[in-house]
């Protein structure tokens, strides 16, 4: 991605939607970019996320809270915890399905609001909004879909690039939480970046004590963008190999 040809936006300042009280500002790549899906793709190595048609990535003034985070799938391995959610959902028949509207799906992501967002305002999901958070037309999404007896549970919405998958948003059957869809999701991920031979999965941004964001040091090897590096982070003292 050459500098000189892509023009960086940045947002109005608007409320964080991690930390009530806090001001965010997202710098955003100019959505009417040349080539904007090779652009993408370079810069998701560089920390960048897309929701929607638009790559941004947090520059806020007075935080910088929020740390791309990204697997190594190489040197990945499931923890005990991990491998007994393999195990539970075993039962599961996964396809990669193409990213579009569809009455099944669009109903599994309104159950899964309204039971994970009660009240916030995104459980009221209308069919835009469906698609202008998860796609685009630009975009390299697939739907990596999971049924149970021909019943869709969850699905995985997956930008499949050169440099690897990025996860940018899981949905799945609240009646079924107990099997621990979401981590399942993730794991399957990294075994299609094994199978694809993608060297990464990209997790989005990674809060330090944040309860939202806990889950993902569960995933170790874990790499976090600090300035233009990415490093190991710590394990999580609770992943035992």
């Amino acid at each position: 991605m050459r500098s000189e040809t892509v023009r960086l936006l940045k947002t109005l300042p608007h409320p964080c939607g991690y930390y009530a009280g806090r001001v965010a500002q997202n710098l955003v790549i100019d959505p009417l970019a040349a080539d904007l899906p090779e652009v993408y793709e370079v810069a998701l190595t560089r920390g960048y996320r897309r929701a929607g048609g638009h790559i941004y990535r947090p520059s806020c003034a007075r935080c910088s809270a929020c740390v791309p985070a990204r697997v190594p799938v190489d040197g990945f391995a499931p923890n005990r915890s991990q491998r007994r959610c393999l195990k539970r959902n075993a039962d599961l028949v996964y396809s990669d399905a193409p990213a579009r509207f569809g009455e099944e799906v669009f109903e599994l992501y309104r159950r899964y609001l309204g039971a994970r967002h009660p009240g916030g305002g995104m459980d009221d999901a209308e069919r835009e909004d469906f698609g202008r958070f998860l796609t685009s037309p630009w975009s390299p999404t697939r739907f990596f879909e999971y049924r149970l007896d021909g019943r869709l549970v969850a699905v995985a919405v997956t930008d499949v690039t050169r440099f690897g998958l990025s996860s940018v948003y899981t949905f799945y059957e609240p009646a079924e939480a107990a099997r621990g869809l979401g981590t399942y999701c993730i794991l399957h991920q990294v075994a299609e970046c094994r199978r694809r031979g993608l060297p990464h999965l990209y997790l989005g941004y990674w809060i330090d004590g944040h309860p939202k964001m806990g889950y993902k040091r569960c995933f170790q090897p874990l790499e976090l963008l600090r300035g233009q590096r990415w490093e190991r982070a710590l394990p999580d003292p609770e992943h035992t190999p």
